[in-house]
């Protein structure tokens, strides 16, 4: 089994620079993802609060970050993690392809998108619901789709859909939206209209997406609204099925513990990004990379 001093399991902007800075470290470091680099971070439309860009999508700075990575680390793209097992001092990682052997661990496998869990929901996925409006947007230019949620990614992504030409509005349960103050003002300037105080109750079609059932939670009352796509974001759930296994931490929401150094309950396991208890934005992540990748060559060496 080759022997790594540190293995990061996900690409993610938090994965990445702990990969950049591993590596510069001296460290003989490998990133697994088991889909392609990146992770939720490609989806990302649009940003215009972090330094150095005035505005660049996730796409883009996930590429530019990769090529910086490759440099410092290895990427295995495509090799999904099944088991870590703690063996005296050091970590099998069992992948569907290989098995590798490290001093070290950053767990950095982020979230993946929660689900409304209506009926038609599963049923008309990739047939008009959609998950990503930076994949899928494209398909429904001159058409009208309907984004659910009221954060950040929500408003972000319908910014994206109606400056591509989309015909969106947007829907939210509460009676006001939780958006950062720019994303809020930027809404407002596009007259993107918004839906408060509802939900989407089903979603209806034959071969593709043609209806939804939308309940005003004030009043009770339920309406047919005829639309070619919906977009869904409404927050996200923690992949932790690695750190249960490892007995690591978490908190109710299922998401990491950490101290302030990135360390987890487990002894040279470090955790980052989406999958900590912390706030869910770019540089946070990018900064507990780099944070989790100096201490644990701190921590080796004193292990040494």
């Amino acid at each position: 089994m080759e022997e790594y001093d540190v293995i990061i399991i996900g690409s993610g902007p938090g994965g990445l620079t702990a990969g950049i800075y591993a590596g510069r470290q001296g460290n003989k470091t490998l990133i697994l993802d088991k889909r392609i680099t990146g992770g939720l971070g490609l989806e990302v439309p649009s940003m215009e609060n972090y330094p150095g860009f005035e505005l660049i999508s996730g796409m883009e700075l996930i590429s530019k970050t990769k090529k910086q990575t490759l440099k410092n680390a290895k990427i295995h793209e495509m090799e999904n993690v099944i088991k870590i097992l703690k063996k005296d001092k050091t970590f099998i990682v069992k992948t569907n392809k290989s098995q590798y052997v490290s001093k070290s661990i950053i767990i950095a496998t982020g979230t993946q998108h929660r689900k409304l869990g209506i009926n038609g929901e599963d049923e008309f996925l990739g047939r008009g619901v959609c998950y990503c409006a930076t994949c899928d947007g494209p398909l429904f230019i001159n058409k009208d789709v309907l984004i659910v949620g009221g954060g950040n990614s929500a408003i972000q992504e319908a910014i994206f859909l109606k400056n591509i030409g989309c015909n969106v509005t947007v829907i939210h349960r509460r009676d006001r939206l939780r958006a950062e103050k720019y994303l809020i003002d930027k809404l407002f300037e596009l007259e993107i209209p918004i839906i408060f105080n509802s939900i989407i109750e089903e979603i209806k079609g034959s071969k593709m997406i043609e209806s939804v059932v939308i309940k005003n939670t004030k009043t009770g009352i339920a309406e047919k609204r005829n639309l070619n796509g919906l977009f869904i974001a409404i927050g996200d759930i923690p992949n932790n099925i690695i750190a249960k296994d490892l007995g690591i931490k978490l908190n109710n929401s299922g998401f990491i513990v950490t101290d302030k150094f990135q360390r987890t309950n487990i002894d040279f396991v470090y955790a980052v990004g989406d999958i900590t208890d912390t706030y869910k934005q770019w540089i946070i992540a990018c900064g507990e990379g780099a944070t989790a990748a100096m201490t644990l060559y701190k921590d080796l060496q004193n292990k040494n």
